[in-house]
């Protein structure tokens, strides 16, 4: 379907006036947009830190990359639906791109004078950056909310301003992803900010998968057990089809260890929560987790098992909608931190997955209990950067009429799982 010139004018309009973003900017963006951005592989991340790189080169490389990206998602902000971009933490979150967009692109322009001054204060602003962006999904969560609270929408999920929010979340968040991995692996390696003596940059070339499911485990079985005041336990597992790989029963692959972290925690933090709300009344106990890490010949796969009781099919297609939870919402005057209830945590996980070529997945039973699955490239060649681009197709998520559904998205919908 061709994109209408109304809905493009309108787009155009709501940019200059919503986001109220200066003409200068305004072209400075639609410059760098024009670019799409550079997928890079772990083995080449990897290859920054260990083929001798220069600061210079990775200067270079990120004051272009880096706008790049910023100016791919800000072009999508102006065909966010008017109710959403009206809304102040929305805006907020606008400004903060603009500003970020402004801090790179100086230096840009900087490249024939490449001092350690100038370094230094690059660093500093991809530091500043990095802490700007850091609240950017409870911001727009907030946004989100307040157009709720304003304007009542957001309730049907077959709705077309529901289809359009969750397209630009999907992709507000994987380009975060992106530009917050670029800035720690320079950080990391050139500014010494935050090392590790065992990783190269941000990534770990031998990431232990057993030892970061222990750790998330134990943090969501003491966040468990200060809500319930139980928790079950868990059971562990290796098991690898290549001979001789395991050591000390033991699977590592090269990767980012703070996401996985974050994937393996939030599943586990919502398998404990299901076991013990179903078995609060039985006494027998509790059935323990499961979680089988295998390796193949091109996969690892992480599968989290529990008898929790399940999730409904008509739940199932929600559960990756932001602001969908099976849990109650948490009051905001509670000191602890929730166990559950503001909807983010399943999706931004599948995103983490996604982000280096992998997925995450939920296979449940009702009424007994449910899998969860992480899959991650076992090959740091393999493992590329999933990332958001803007383009035509990208333009008409937002600007298309919603199609009329009938009982063959029911197929289709079946063929996703």
């Amino acid at each position: 379907m061709r994109l209408s010139l109304c809905h493009l004018s309108k787009a155009i309009l709501r940019r200059s006036s919503s986001l109220a973003m200066r003409s200068s900017t305004a072209e400075d963006v639609d410059k760098f947009a024009q670019y799409h951005p550079t997928v890079l592989t772990l083995k080449r991340l990897i290859d920054f830190g260990i083929e001798n790189t220069s600061t210079d080169d990775s200067f270079l490389f990120l004051s272009k990359e880096i706008p790049v990206r910023l100016a791919n998602i800000m072009k999508e902000f102006s065909f966010l639906p008017d109710k959403l971009l009206s809304m102040p933490s929305v805006q907020l979150v606008g400004q903060w791109y603009e500003q970020s967009f402004q801090d790179v692109l100086q230096f840009n322009e900087r490249h024939s004078d490449i001092s350690e001054d100038v370094l230094n204060k690059f660093n500093e602003t991809l530091d500043l950056l990095q802490k700007r962006h850091s609240t950017v999904v409870e911001t727009m969560a907030e946004g989100i909310l307040e157009m709720k609270r304003e304007h009542n929408e957001y309730a049907d999920d077959g709705h077309h301003t529901a289809s359009c929010i969750q397209y630009f979340l999907d992709r507000l968040y994987a380009n975060r992803i992106g530009i917050e991995v670029l800035a720690k692996h320079h950080l990391m390696l050139f500014a010494k900010m935050g090392k590790d003596e065992h990783c190269i940059g941000a990534i770990d070339p031998e990431c232990d998968v057993m030892s970061i499911a222990e750790d998330a485990y134990e943090s969501a079985r003491v966040l468990c057990d200060q809500y319930y005041s139980a928790a079950p336990e868990c059971e562990f597992e290796c098991h690898s089809s290549v001979s001789n790989s395991l050591i000390d029963n033991r699977i590592s692959l090269t990767y980012i260890p703070c996401h996985l972290y974050h994937m393996i925690f939030e599943l586990m933090k919502n398998a404990l929560r299901a076991v013990v709300e179903h078995h609060r009344h039985h006494t027998s106990g509790l059935p323990p987790l499961k979680v089988l890490i295998c390796q193949g010949h091109k996969d690892i796969t992480i599968k989290i098992s529990d008898h929790g009781g399940g999730i409904c099919r008509s739940q199932l297609v929600k559960i990756f909608n932001y602001l969908y939870s099976t849990a109650p919402r948490p009051d905001d005057a509670q000191t602890m931190a929730p166990m559950a209830g503001f909807g983010y945590g399943l999706p931004l996980s599948k995103l983490y997955a996604r982000y280096f070529n992998g997925d995450l997945w939920l296979n449940s039973i009702d009424g007994f209990g449910t899998d969860a699955m992480i899959c991650l490239k076992l090959l740091p060649t393999d493992a590329s950067e999933l990332l958001p681009v803007f383009n035509r197709t990208a333009l008409s998520k937002y600007t298309q009429a919603e199609r009329v559904a009938d009982w063959s998205d029911q197929i289709s919908g079946l063929e996703n799982r």
